[in-house]
């Protein structure tokens, strides 16, 4: 059965500011981590992939948590935990400022990933609250837009300042948002919460634990070993490096979670989320598809500042200037993908935006150099950012639509677990693919190549590497082997011809990953606005 109602009266948008404020927020925090890894990496002489922890942290804090958080914001009351948490957020931001080591970075993404693990899902809340119909489906954009604009702003400002003062000042601003935000806070409709309301600690132990043990399995695939343990894995596990044993642990504690509620809610007891909310295969079609793009947005998100920063040595405005014309079109397709709505079902917008980002993908495969600014590779960006900014409000459009408005908290935490998850994932598995394959490359590389002799290679073990660039490896060769300047020019060629052909081949596989997801976004609704079915418990189904 579908409803054709009468447009619900239109209210006032000032709400929303503090909402659009919140995610701007945790988005700009977000944004500005890829942008801070060359100074925090120089700044404290880490290896990149620990620099990217702090990436993996955020995502680790705020998909292990938002379950939970979901609930206690409807315990507590979603204005007063709003509060609170972005109070938090501002002292991650301070933490972020004052870090003397990176594991203090770390930690203040940590702390930042557990506030937002409760904004998430009282972003969703408070506008399924505020607002109905076209609104709400303007307010979801808003919320999409706010990720882009906050990626753009900080490519833009955090390139500026990482160039000529250093990454810290980022988080300044990062600091002075939460302390509007929170003003603005007081804008919003107060709720009383509900302390009937209590929390499934069994479930949240499960899925918090299945997302740490899947995390860090992903994360330290390439550092502890796919399947044989390197030297630097913690500990062994009969003989089996502990990565693929996490993932496998995080798997089965996932699958015990969705057991455990669904027994939960057959006895008639409040979950940690309603699993109506993933009711029809529309919805798990939503959630599948979130998961993909989202990941596919993190991997992007990695490589470039890696080959910009890392590999070129160049500074933080260059990587600014290179991911720009990506963060604009994300942002101007999220903000303008509404309009679409009336014309075209969700089913063929999101096939239609796995297209263009598989086409994307492999156009970059074939024209990318180790120069991001020609052309080609702007237009392959920019295509690229169509299809991911039409996909990430699309999707959570369905999500929102799908469920009554007392389940917008569920349908809150749901998304904030997906994307952090797949932002995590997507991290670590783009750092641990590319270096995976720039070993085998320069592994073969090295053994084929004439001016290396064995005797050269056993001073420098260049088939074991990290990406490093050219002038890098130039001065290590130059000040610690007897490399000939021959020699030195070569070893330097197979780097820079290895890292190409790294890049070529990981776009083809995020290009193989992004036509995949054709297939759940073929299962989306079929319906419009004006027939979206009512999702009330006695409104029916499609």
């Amino acid at each position: 059965m579908t409803r054709i109602a009468p447009a619900p009266p239109k209210t006032s948008w000032l709400p929303m500011v503090s909402l659009f404020l919140a995610q701007v927020l945790m988005s700009f925090n977000v944004a500005a981590l890829p942008i801070s890894l060359g100074g925090i990496v120089s700044e404290f002489g880490v290896p990149p992939t620990v620099a990217s922890t702090t990436i993996v942290m955020y995502g680790l804090a705020v998909a292990a948590l938002v379950m939970t958080g979901a609930k206690l914001g409807q315990r507590v009351g979603w204005v007063l935990i709003f509060r609170i948490v972005i109070a938090l957020f501002a002292g991650s931001a301070v933490m972020m400022l004052l870090a003397p080591t990176v594991w203090w970075a770390i930690a203040g993404q940590a702390v930042a990933g557990a506030a937002a693990a409760i904004i998430v899902p009282s972003i969703v809340a408070l506008i399924a609250e505020n607002y109905r119909g076209p609104q709400q489906a303007t307010a979801i954009g808003a919320i999409g837009s706010a990720r882009a604009i906050s990626g753009v702003s900080a490519f833009l400002i955090g390139g500026t300042l990482g160039t000529l003062v250093g990454w810290r000042p980022m988080f300044f601003i990062v600091l002075g948002i939460a302390v509007v935000v929170f003003g603005l806070s007081f804008t919003l409709r107060g709720d009383r919460g509900d302390a009937s309301i209590r929390i499934d600690l069994v479930a949240s132990l499960l899925i918090g634990a299945a997302i740490v043990l899947l995390t860090l399995g992903f994360n330290n695939l390439n550092s502890w070993g796919a399947l044989a343990p390197t030297p630097t894995a913690p500990f062994t596990v009969l003989g089996l490096s502990p990565a693929p044993v996490f993932i496998v642990l995080g798997i089965i504690l996932g699958q015990a979670f969705f057991l455990w509620t669904r027994k939960r809610m057959a006895d008639g007891k409040v979950p940690l989320i309603d699993l109506s909310v993933l009711g029809s295969s529309r919805e798990r079609a939503a959630v599948y598809a979130m998961f993909i793009v989202v990941a596919l947005e993190a991997c992007v998100n990695f490589t470039i500042p890696l080959y910009i920063q890392i590999v070129q040595g160049r500074t933080p405005f260059d990587t600014s200037l290179a991911m720009m014309p990506f963060n604009l079109t994300v942002f101007i397709t999220a903000t303008l993908v509404v309009r679409f709505y009336k014309r075209y079902p969700p089913r063929t917008i999101g096939v239609f935006g796995f297209i263009l980002t598989t086409a994307a993908l492999v156009w970059l495969s074939v024209v990318v150099t180790n120069n991001w600014e020609t052309v080609p590779t702007i237009a392959g960006l920019i295509v690229f950012g169509i299809g991911q900014g039409a996909l990430v409000t699309l999707v959570f459009n369905v999500l929102v639509t799908a469920a009554p408005a007392e389940l917008a908290g569920d349908v809150g935490s749901l998304r904030g677990t997906t994307q952090n998850l797949a932002s995590a994932v997507g991290t670590a598995l783009a750092g641990a693919l590319l270096v995976s394959l720039l070993a085998l490359n320069v592994g073969r590389a090295v053994v084929e190549h004439p001016e290396l002799p064995p005797s050269l290679v056993a001073q420098v073990p260049m088939d074991d590497v990290n990406f490093i660039s050219n002038d890098d490896l130039r001065t290590v060769l130059e000040d610690s082997t007897d490399a000939t300047p021959e020699q030195v020019d070569a070893a330097v060629t197979v780097n820079e011809e290895s890292r190409l052909s790294t890049l070529k081949l990981g776009l083809l596989i995020l290009a193989a990953i992004s036509a995949l997801a054709i297939l759940p976004a073929s299962r989306l609704p079929q319906y419009r606005p004006h027939e979206i079915p009512d999702p009330s418990p006695s409104g029916g189904s499609e």
